[in-house]
């Protein structure tokens, strides 16, 4: 497991919350994506934390391979990992990115609902809400 903090991707779990968050530092490459989403998983187990906040305002979008690889692949492995808990997936986006990732999600999301929700925000306090509505 990568440690809670990389030159990429800092992790962090806000018991008060019962929330994990993602904060991405910088572009990633497909391995370092996977490799931040699999270190998630890791310290949500450890917590049992299905609610995720996904801060991409300073990397961007991942490449459409990398974003299937989520919504397909990891989702059904959150579910797997995370049985007992409710998953909700909240990306913190730039307005600019949300219109281009809300389609996306749209189109290659059908589906997945079973194994996390996501959301595409621009302000974190409506992500947090939404994230804690779910609990």
């Amino acid at each position: 497991m990568l440690p809670t903090e990389t030159d990429y991707l800092r992790l962090s779990y806000r018991a008060d919350l019962h929330l994990l968050i993602m904060r991405w530092t910088r572009a990633a490459t497909s391995v370092e994506h996977r490799a931040g989403y699999q270190a998630a998983l890791g310290l949500a187990q450890e917590h049992q934390a299905g609610h995720w906040l996904i801060d991409l305002r300073s990397r961007g979008l991942a490449e459409l391979a990398d974003l299937q690889w989520v919504l397909e692949d990891f989702r059904a492995e959150m579910r797997s990992t995370l049985p007992a808990t409710t998953r909700r997936l909240a990306y913190l986006t730039t307005p600019f990115h949300a219109d281009i990732l809300r389609p996306r999600l749209t189109e290659l999301a059908r589906g997945g609902e079973a194994n996390a929700q996501v959301q595409v925000f621009t302000e974190e306090m409506p992500a947090q809400q939404w994230l804690q509505s779910g609990q």
